[in-house]
């Protein structure tokens, strides 16, 4: 005897509450994951925004440095009657003699345009530094020691400058 083909078939039946569960789970999985990735991005694309300020700031603020650097080199030569060599930074007709004039370092910045190099503005000050003038009480003993303030300013590239740094310093011979 044969067995039916009826019997031998077998059907399967989901349960009644479990239908089509997996399938919703899967999609919010997915949803979620692309959500991170794409939060993920963002953050990238943000620490990338920030070290690229980073990097303008440092690089302006290293140009300002390098300028005032080069601008100390030329004082010091110029005070030893040295040559500054082809295309100092400054110039004797450059260095302001008068220190009462009321510079003020964030003015000038502020009414400086910046070309394809730093600016430098050297000013002599020794005479108003208590202690390194003539009193005017006769002549001096012996002649005060130069003293020099230099400001600079500059950007982190001539062409398009995302950022700029100015720098003030005191130089004393």
């Amino acid at each position: 005897m044969r067995p039916s083909l009826r019997s031998s078939r077998r059907t399967f039946s989901a349960p009644a509450g479990q239908r089509g569960a997996v399938l919703y789970i899967a999609l919010i999985l997915l949803i979620l994951l692309a959500l991170l990735g794409v939060i993920g991005m963002q953050v990238a694309g943000m620490q990338e925004r920030m070290a690229s300020g980073y990097r303008a700031g440092s690089l302006a603020f290293q140009n300002a440095e390098g300028a005032a650097r080069s601008a100390e080199n030329a004082v010091e030569k110029i005070a030893n009657r040295q040559s500054a060599g082809d295309n100092p930074v400054v110039g004797s007709a450059d260095i302001d003699q008068r220190c009462d004039d009321g510079f003020d370092p964030s003015d000038w910045v502020a009414k400086t345009k910046l070309g394809s190099k730093p600016a430098v503005k050297v000013r002599q000050i020794q005479g108003c530094i208590q202690g390194e003038g003539a009193l005017d009480m006769g002549k001096p003993l012996e002649t005060a020691t130069p003293v020099y303030q230099i400001t600079t300013y500059a950007s982190d590239t001539a062409a398009d400058a995302t950022s700029r740094s100015a720098i003030d310093t005191v130089f004393k011979l």
